[in-house]
């Protein structure tokens, strides 16, 4: 193909990510099932398609999109839920790959274990990605997002190294448990040792992180750097990915500067617009691909086969919580933690941060496991890991039931991403699972409060050290003293809310609105300057950079 229609064959599919997005947005369906949907029905028209590489993806494309999650994500509050968070992303994909190969081996014909194995390891760790989507769409309980997230990140080096073992029996060297379970603890244990020194040395690094060029380039070579270091000492590259993200996404408030975090952060958010696109376009279209090689299997065998995998994907996860979450309660809990029930009647924020860790320690509703049992879609590493099973084995004979082991991975991610990303909303709304908004509001006006009346403490001490600045410290300490009164203004308001709605407040909306107007009226007069010629368009960039700063401080319109 040439280097033209390479290129307008990107721009289209640049074009459709955009639209699908748009669709999507006002349509209430996930982007990640509607692209897969577009990437289906180009396929199957006349024209070029793409063939999915798993190395390309493996190398490329999923450390970035694994570093970008893990630095949205909170290395708190995953430490907090680690108990679910491990169940779910090491414990229940190993048990499925497992169950998904006993299943082969006792019901499809010919079928060998570890063949099995390696398909079940490829359909196990589920893509959190639309998942999150629909869950921050309809204001999912942070609890649950971060769950999603937590087995999102770790899943997929379970899933992996599982696979290789797999793969290593079938193609004919033989299967050792302890050596298979040497290798897992090995490869888990490197790759958090990896992160952890990737994330040491990005820390290192903290006087680049001042200049934004400097700090979007480390940030966007941090991934690639942890996930090759990792693959070249034969340990988990992609858990060193994802381990150095939750640590420099941790870290970075206390060294990265403000106009830093700002241009990294946009620039986390087009890479994983536009990878993220790309790749749910790319698993529809890797349809013909995985259907070439049927022709050779019964129609019960692909039946049989199909039923197994998806049975297994779907059954099993609910099975899981169910039996976890009826685990004695004093594995849910924490010792000496608040109770639910308890009251806050004093209204003090201690109390309510003791009911918040309750609330989180405690087991699991029945609503809860129902909507993380749906959330389990699987996506493009599913399909790359499967991908990367090997032709033949060692004796050159062709890999057991590689063509079928291909189909049923993509029917599985196929049914769970379109199936369970479409319904996923409608069920989160019927199942009235929401989070308290309120709540949420005021932890961070009790923040702002708090980091005012430091600013003030503060400039109090200045006053004292720099007299000769009293005017300016006076100054800047009415600002915050008004600030600070309109905290507690706000919090006076969502502390006497009984919903976990967010009250309006005629008077703030009022203000958002009239600031905004200002804010454009601004705007349109620099414009006029320029026009006008009386202010250069360089002067122009600043003086809009300023408002633009200003402006993301208000809240994002509905």
């Amino acid at each position: 193909m040439s280097p033209e229609r390479i290129l307008l064959f990107v721009l289209g599919a640049v074009a459709v990510v955009v639209i699908a997005r748009w669709v999507a947005a006002r349509a209430g369906v996930p982007a990640a099932a509607l692209l897969t949907v577009i990437g289906l029905v180009y396929a199957l028209l006349p024209g070029p398609n793409i063939r999915l590489d798993p190395r390309i993806v493996l190398t490329i494309v999923l450390p970035p999109l694994l570093y970008s999650a893990a630095l949205d994500s909170s290395l708190l509050a995953i430490r907090r839920n680690l108990r679910i968070v491990v169940s779910l992303s090491v414990v229940l994909v190993l048990v499925t790959g497992l169950v998904v190969g006993v299943g082969f081996h006792l019901f499809v014909a010919g079928a060998t274990l570890a063949a099995g194995i390696a398909v079940g390891a490829a359909v196990a760790p589920p893509d959190p990605v639309a998942a999150l989507a629909v869950g921050r769409r309809v204001n999912l309980p942070p609890k649950l997002v971060t769950i999603i997230q937590g087995e999102g990140l770790l899943n997929d080096a379970t899933a992996l190294t599982m696979l290789s073992v797999a793969v290593t029996a079938a193609i004919g060297n033989g299967f050792s448990f302890p050596a298979a379970a040497g290798k897992f603890v090995l490869a888990a244990a490197g790759g958090l040792a990896v992160g952890g020194a990737v994330a040491w040395a990005v820390r290192l690094a903290r006087p680049l992180a001042a200049d934004p060029l400097l700090a979007n380039a480390i940030s966007l070579a941090t991934p690639f750097v942890a996930y090759l270091l990792g693959e070249e000492l034969h340990v988990s590259g992609v858990l060193a990915v994802v381990v150095a993200g939750l640590i420099v996404g941790h870290e970075a408030p206390r060294f990265a500067s403000g106009a830093s975090r700002l241009q990294t952060s946009a620039v986390w958010r087009l890479v994983d617009f536009l990878l993220e696109g790309f790749v749910f376009l790319l698993i529809g279209q890797q349809f013909p691909a995985v259907v070439r090689g049927l022709r050779q299997y019964e129609i019960t065998t692909v039946v049989t086969a199909v039923a197994v995998s998806v049975g297994v994907v779907l059954l099993l996860r609910p099975l899981w919580l169910l039996l976890t979450q009826s685990l004695p309660r004093s594995l849910h809990t924490r010792l000496g933690g608040a109770s639910e029930e308890d009251e806050d009647e004093d209204g003090s924020g201690a109390a309510r941060q003791a009911q918040r860790e309750a609330r989180n320690a405690r087991r699991l509703t029945g609503r809860e496991v129902v909507a993380l049992s749906w959330s389990g879609t699987r996506g493009v590493i599913s399909l790359a890991a499967i991908f990367t099973l090997p032709l033949t084995t060692d004796s050159g004979a062709p890999f057991p039931d590689r063509d079928l082991l291909l189909f049923c991975a993509f029917v599985v991610v196929l049914v769970t991403l379109v199936g369970q990303g479409v319904t996923f909303a409608p069920l989160v709304r019927a199942l009235g699972l929401r989070a308290d908004e309120a709540d949420q509001s005021r932890v961070r006006n009790e923040a702002r409060s708090a980091s005012v009346e430091a600013a003030l403490a503060r400039l109090a001490q200045l006053a004292t050290e720099e007299p000769e600045n009293a005017e300016v410290i006076e100054s800047m300490r009415s600002q915050l003293r008004g600030r600070l009164a309109r905290y507690r203004g706000r919090l006076d308001l969502l502390q006497a809310a009984e919903s976990t709605e967010v009250p309006a407040s005629q008077r703030y909306e009022a203000a958002v609105r009239i600031r905004r107007t200002a804010i454009d009226a601004q705007r349109e007069e620099l414009l006029r300057w320029r026009d006008a010629g009386q202010l250069p368009d360089k002067g122009l960039r600043v003086l809009e950079r300023e408002l633009d700063h200003e402006e993301l401080r208000l809240p994002v319109r509905g």
